[in-house]
């Protein structure tokens, strides 16, 4: 028999430095899950990608055990990565902080592919350079997608 889903968390973490600590252990306490358990969890499968941002969807059950997923790091984050920035831009219609080639966005599409809801390569870049457009990165160089 499946066991009764109580709830749903969403959480971003750094990879390897989950602890009780807020945003984690609130989120988790008010759930009713073992928070220190979670973190160990945690911390031991994302031992690999240590200070990575990586989205968690933690799965509550009503018994307080859990299940959770690791995704990949959101775009915004590997865009940042990329084209080595502290931050995006504040005004980004107005004030430009960077460039990003094709290639770039290629690399973090196929990446992010997983997680996203397209099922071509073309699409997945088409959506990411438009979240570097809306950070205040220009997406320059190479040869853009061609899409239908």
């Amino acid at each position: 028999m499946a066991k009764e889903v109580a709830g749903l968390i969403k959480l971003q973490i750094r990879g390897g430095a989950a602890n009780p600590a807020p945003p984690v252990g609130p989120a988790l306490g008010a759930k009713g899950v073992n928070i220190m358990e979670f973190c160990k969890q945690f911390n031991a499968r994302t031992q690999d990608k240590p200070g990575k941002v990586l989205p968690a969807v933690i799965t509550v059950y009503s018994d307080k055990s859990f299940d959770f997923v690791i995704k990949t790091p959101p775009a915004a984050v590997q865009i940042l990565e990329k084209t080595k920035l502290k931050k995006g831009s504040a005004e980004s219609n107005r004030i430009k902080v960077g460039t990003i080639s094709w290639d770039k966005i290629r690399e973090i599409a196929e990446d992010k592919m997983p997680d996203m809801n397209c099922f071509v390569v073309d699409s997945a870049m088409m959506m990411v350079a438009g979240t570097a457009r809306s950070m205040g990165v220009n997406v320059k160089g190479g040869e853009a997608p061609k899409t239908k």
